[in-house]
Parts: structure tokens; sequence; C-alpha cells
């Protein structure tokens, strides 16, 4: 309870039946967690103002969880839809460090907003998967160590550096097929 209430106090809404274990930081205006979500050891999850925007928002949906040592930070939209799971070191950001001027230590330079990002109902993300300012669609599985750094449809499963997908539900043949790195699925009566 101690915890809900810290989180709490600094500006998030949490809703009820929610589970925060020890967290490094939970915290933002702009954050929210809806019910029956888990929030796993060493999370942070934070909603900031860092790149200028005025309300920026992080939003967890009913019956998430959220694995040990993730690393949610937006700063200007993170949404993750109902039922999403991540496992351990996962990390989820619409923005990045500028590295622009080569006479300033990157370290140094402000903070870029590089897009919006969506995590769709359902879906999966593997131990250490960094997902950078795009869209996962619904129930989707994203391989462990993946860095998606473009959206990725609906019903796909998607691996590597950057993310593919190499694999879709085919609705026609109600199963799920290979397909070609551009997402399109594999003849494999050939």
């Amino acid at each position: 309870m101690l915890r809900l209430h810290r989180c709490r106090r600094s500006g998030a809404t949490i809703e009820n039946g929610v589970y925060i274990a020890d967290c490094f930081c939970i915290k933002g205006k702009g954050l929210s967690i809806g019910s029956g979500t888990q929030i796993m050891k060493n999370a942070w999850i934070v909603a900031s103002t860092i790149t200028g925007e005025k309300n920026p928002e992080c939003r967890i949906g009913k019956n998430c969880s959220i694995g040990m040592d993730n690393e949610i930070y937006a700063t200007k939209s993170i949404v993750i839809e109902d039922n999403v799971l991540t496992a351990a070191r996962c990390y989820i950001s619409d923005n990045m460090h500028g590295y622009t001027d080569i006479n300033v230590p990157v370290k140094d330079q402000p903070q870029q907003q590089i897009g919006t990002v969506r995590i769709g109902e359902g879906s999966w993300l593997g131990a250490g998967v960094a997902v950078l300012g795009c869209n996962i669609g619904k129930h989707c599985v994203i391989g462990a160590n993946a860095v998606v750094n473009r959206d990725i449809p609906d019903y796909s499963v998607a691996v590597g550096i950057p993310a593919r997908v190499v694999k879709r539900y085919n609705t026609t043949t109600g199963c799920w097929e290979r397909t070609s790195h551009n997402g399109s699925f594999l003849d494999l009566s050939k």
C-alpha cells in the first residue's frame, strides 16, 4: 500500500487491484495504470516533459504484466493496451538522446522526440526487447532482444535487429504462416 501511495502522490493514476513490486521509479501526472496490472521489481516507468511536450502520457492498460527491470519512458505518448506481457529488461521509449552536435557529449545534448508508441492488446515482448518510437499491433509476439524501430502489423511474430516480421496469422487459412522480409506470405508448396 505504501508503494501505491507514493506512486499516486507523484501524480500517477493507478486503479484498484494493481500490484507494484519494489520499483525504482514510477512517476508523472500523465501516467496511468489499469486494474489487475502487475509491475515487477526494478521497473522505471515515467511520463516526462523533458522534450517540451506539455502533456506527455504513459498509459498501461488492464491486466498487463510488466516484467522485471523494464524501462518505459514517455515524453509524448506511450500506450500499452490491455493484457500485454513484457518479459525482463524491456525498453520502451518515444524519445532518444540527441547526438547531432559532435562537439557536445551525447549525455549533454537534449532529448529528441522520435514518435509515439502503441503496443496492441494481447501482445508479448520477449526478454530484452527495445521498442523505439513505433507501434506494435495486437496479439503480436516480439522475439527476445529484438529492436523494434518500425511498425509491426496485428497478429505478427517479429524477431531480430532491426525487428522484421517472420510469421503472421493468415485469416484465410486460419493458421500462423511464415512470411518474407516484407511481411507477405511465403508459398511453401513449391
